[in-house]
Protein backbone atom coordinates (compact mmCIF):
# COMPACT_ATOMS: atom_id res chain seq x y z
CA UNK A 1 0.00 0.00 0.00
CA UNK A 2 2.87 2.08 0.87
CA UNK A 3 4.35 1.93 -2.76
CA UNK A 4 0.93 2.79 -4.11
CA UNK A 5 0.29 5.79 -2.14
CA UNK A 6 3.58 7.10 -2.80
CA UNK A 7 3.40 6.82 -6.41
CA UNK A 8 -0.43 8.37 -6.33
CA UNK A 9 1.10 11.45 -4.76
CA UNK A 10 4.28 12.06 -6.51
CA UNK A 11 2.18 12.10 -9.56
CA UNK A 12 -0.56 14.16 -8.20
CA UNK A 13 2.52 16.74 -7.72
CA UNK A 14 4.06 15.48 -11.33
CA UNK A 15 0.87 16.42 -12.82
CA UNK A 16 -0.10 19.76 -11.23
CA UNK A 17 3.38 21.14 -12.34
CA UNK A 18 2.53 19.89 -15.98
CA UNK A 19 -0.49 21.50 -15.38
CA UNK A 20 1.77 24.58 -14.33
CA UNK A 21 3.67 24.38 -17.28
CA UNK A 22 1.27 24.01 -19.81
CA UNK A 23 -1.06 26.26 -18.62
CA UNK A 24 1.44 29.81 -17.79
CA UNK A 25 4.11 31.29 -19.32
CA UNK A 26 6.27 30.52 -16.46
CA UNK A 27 10.15 28.59 -17.85
CA UNK A 28 10.44 25.67 -16.77
CA UNK A 29 13.69 26.73 -13.96
CA UNK A 30 11.48 29.37 -12.30
CA UNK A 31 9.04 26.38 -11.67
CA UNK A 32 11.80 23.98 -10.02
CA UNK A 33 12.25 27.78 -7.94
CA UNK A 34 8.58 27.39 -7.12
CA UNK A 35 8.75 23.97 -5.84
CA UNK A 36 11.40 24.58 -3.97
CA UNK A 37 10.41 27.53 -2.15
CA UNK A 38 6.91 26.13 -1.63
CA UNK A 39 8.08 23.09 0.12
CA UNK A 40 10.60 25.19 2.51
CA UNK A 41 7.34 27.15 3.38
CA UNK A 42 5.71 24.17 4.06
CA UNK A 43 7.85 22.96 6.16
CA UNK A 44 7.84 26.57 7.86
CA UNK A 45 4.44 26.28 8.90
CA UNK A 46 4.32 22.87 9.87
CA UNK A 47 2.33 21.17 6.78
CA UNK A 48 4.98 19.54 5.05
CA UNK A 49 6.09 17.14 8.13
CA UNK A 50 2.90 15.58 8.25
CA UNK A 51 2.38 15.29 4.69
CA UNK A 52 5.61 13.85 4.10
CA UNK A 53 4.98 10.83 6.82
CA UNK A 54 2.03 10.19 5.41
CA UNK A 55 2.86 9.63 1.64
CA UNK A 56 6.68 8.55 2.13
CA UNK A 57 8.71 8.89 -0.61
CA UNK A 58 5.75 10.59 -2.90
CA UNK A 59 6.75 13.43 -0.98
CA UNK A 60 10.08 13.44 -0.53
CA UNK A 61 11.22 12.61 -4.15
CA UNK A 62 9.94 15.60 -5.92
CA UNK A 63 11.43 19.19 -5.62
CA UNK A 64 8.95 19.85 -2.50
CA UNK A 65 10.58 17.44 -0.55
CA UNK A 66 14.34 19.22 -1.65
CA UNK A 67 12.93 21.98 -0.38
CA UNK A 68 11.78 21.44 3.04
CA UNK A 69 15.18 19.12 3.12
CA UNK A 70 17.18 22.78 2.94
CA UNK A 71 14.38 23.43 5.62
CA UNK A 72 14.93 21.34 8.64
CA UNK A 73 18.89 21.22 8.08
CA UNK A 74 18.71 25.67 8.51
CA UNK A 75 16.06 24.68 11.20
CA UNK A 76 18.34 22.67 13.22
CA UNK A 77 21.73 24.44 12.41
CA UNK A 78 20.27 27.72 13.55
CA UNK A 79 19.18 26.07 16.34
CA UNK A 80 22.73 24.73 17.37
CA UNK A 81 24.52 27.52 16.25
CA UNK A 82 23.32 30.03 15.75
CA UNK A 83 22.72 32.71 12.61
CA UNK A 84 25.82 31.20 10.98
CA UNK A 85 23.39 28.18 10.57
CA UNK A 86 21.45 29.32 7.88
CA UNK A 87 23.96 29.60 5.79
CA UNK A 88 25.36 26.19 6.64
CA UNK A 89 22.73 23.94 7.40
CA UNK A 90 21.03 23.69 4.40
CA UNK A 91 23.58 22.33 2.47
CA UNK A 92 24.90 20.21 4.67
CA UNK A 93 21.88 18.88 5.33
CA UNK A 94 21.53 18.02 1.70
CA UNK A 95 24.93 17.30 0.50
CA UNK A 96 24.74 14.01 -0.39
CA UNK A 97 21.60 14.35 -2.90
CA UNK A 98 23.63 16.95 -4.37
CA UNK A 99 26.69 15.23 -4.91
CA UNK A 100 24.64 12.28 -5.87
CA UNK A 101 23.42 14.39 -8.39
CA UNK A 102 26.65 15.64 -9.48
CA UNK A 103 28.01 12.51 -10.09
CA UNK A 104 25.49 10.47 -11.73
CA UNK A 105 25.04 14.14 -14.25
CA UNK A 106 28.93 13.65 -14.58
CA UNK A 107 28.69 9.81 -15.67
CA UNK A 108 25.48 10.40 -17.48
CA UNK A 109 27.03 13.23 -19.82
CA UNK A 110 30.36 10.41 -19.97
CA UNK A 111 28.73 8.07 -21.42
CA UNK A 112 25.89 9.50 -23.62
CA UNK A 113 27.36 12.00 -25.70
CA UNK A 114 25.54 15.10 -25.05
CA UNK A 115 24.38 17.42 -27.61
CA UNK A 116 23.62 21.65 -27.25
CA UNK A 117 20.32 22.34 -28.80
CA UNK A 118 20.19 24.24 -32.25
Amino acid sequence: MDYIKAFLVGGAICALVQILMDKTKLMPGRIMVLLVCSGVALGFIGVYGPFSEWAGAGANVPLLGFGNLLWKGVKEAVDEEGLLGVLKGGLANASAGISAALIFGYLGALIFEPKMKK
